[in-house]
């Protein structure tokens, strides 16, 4: 059998992951604890950065509504504990 033939589109693959990850309860909405590193308060009003442990990362994104909610200014090194969900395009 081709290889061609039994492969998936990039479209089939992030709808496969979508709807997986949409229907798990436990990634709608969690807590997070780790270090901020990467900061970047972009000028959009968004602000990028990777959470980090000792073992992994994630990158992250929070939109500038949420942003603008913040009592204190991010920066790198912070040990932080974030409200979380999964947002897949």
């Amino acid at each position: 059998m081709k290889y061609e033939a039994m492969a998936i589109t990039v479209s089939e693959l992030n709808s496969y992951i979508k709807e997986k990850l949409a229907s798990d309860e436990y990634l709608n909405s969690l807590l997070i604890k780790g270090e901020i590193s990467n900061f970047k308060h972009h000028y959009t009003g968004h602000m990028y950065f990777t959470l980090k442990d000792e073992k992994s990362l994630i990158k992250c994104i929070m939109f500038k509504t949420y942003a603008q909610k913040l009592d204190f200014t991010p920066k790198d090194g912070m040990k932080v504990v974030v409200l979380g969900r999964c947002l897949c395009v």
